[in-house]
């Protein structure tokens, strides 16, 4: 168990994963482009390995500092301080496919030089049936975060945490498995492509980064559902719980403007 500590800071070893991440993230990146380029997806996915690598060792690293102890309470405000900032770059991330949305909706030009205005691109959707579906279904399962937060810090019910989060992280597949339904029935019934013009390339990238999120954030919720279940949270300390509920409400609050502007007013 946890020993006591003597002061509020400690200093960490030397770790490999930093390096690890970083050359991993470059060659997924880089990897990525030369797949969309037809160079195949090795490079890709030894990028993606490596990733996966750092984010399963580095994480278990930071949940046996906890576990040791080494969590004082300055270092889980710092935690949470790093989450936020975190969070920030995700909403800019977002922010730039909002603007590239917009601005093609509002003002498409030519390309350039000689640019000259064209008529906007707008292509029908069923708003109110299947997106208006998984609005609620995504809704429904921030709720159930909320209720299995609560659990933990109000009243410490482990049976209504981990109900909670196994009912957010059910409706987070459902979630998944609609919009690659919508994807299904876009592509055969409706004829659209990926890259068939700017309304349907901001349409996918959008709604596509946005599933990747979702995907990953059911990940970090069942994560969570699995350390609730070895009794590794308490009312005091749940940073990990916490850091979950807070991007799973973020990614809910992107839904709800994705919802709005890509699939309602584009469509007025």
């Amino acid at each position: 168990m946890a020993h006591a500590k003597h002061h509020d800071y400690h200093i960490l070893p030397p770790s490999i994963y930093p390096l690890v991440g970083a050359v991993g993230a470059f060659a997924m990146l880089t990897g990525a482009v030369l797949w969309m380029h037809g160079n195949g997806p090795w490079l890709f996915l030894i990028g993606f390995t490596a990733v996966i690598f750092t984010m399963v060792g580095w994480w278990s690293d930071v949940i046996s500092e906890s576990r040791s102890g080494d969590h004082t309470p300055v270092v889980r405000i710092g935690l949470k301080y790093g989450f936020i900032m975190f969070i920030m770059s995700e909403v800019m991330f977002f922010v730039a496919w909002f603007w590239a949305f917009f601005k093609h909706q509002i003002y498409p030009m030519s390309e350039y030089p000689g640019s000259t205005y064209q008529i906007p691109e707008f292509h029908q959707l069923d708003v109110w049936h299947l997106p208006l579906l998984n609005t609620v279904i995504l809704l429904l399962s921030g709720c159930a975060v909320t209720w299995a937060h609560h659990a933990l810090v109000h009243e410490d019910n482990r049976k209504d945490v981990e109900n909670g989060l196994l009912i957010g992280i059910l409706l987070g597949v459902l979630f998944t498995g609609l919009q690659a339904y919508e994807y299904f029935l876009l592509f055969t019934h409706d004829g659209w492509t990926f890259g068939g013009d700017r309304f349907f390339g901001t349409f996918f990238m959008a709604t596509g980064f946005h599933g990747a999120h979702v995907i990953i954030g059911t990940i970090f919720l069942f994560v969570c559902y699995l350390r609730v279940r070895a009794g590794q949270f308490t009312k005091d300390k749940h940073v990990g719980f916490e850091a979950a509920a807070w991007y799973w409400h973020f990614v809910d609050v992107v839904w709800l403007f994705l919802f709005a502007a890509v699939y309602v007013w584009a469509q007025a």
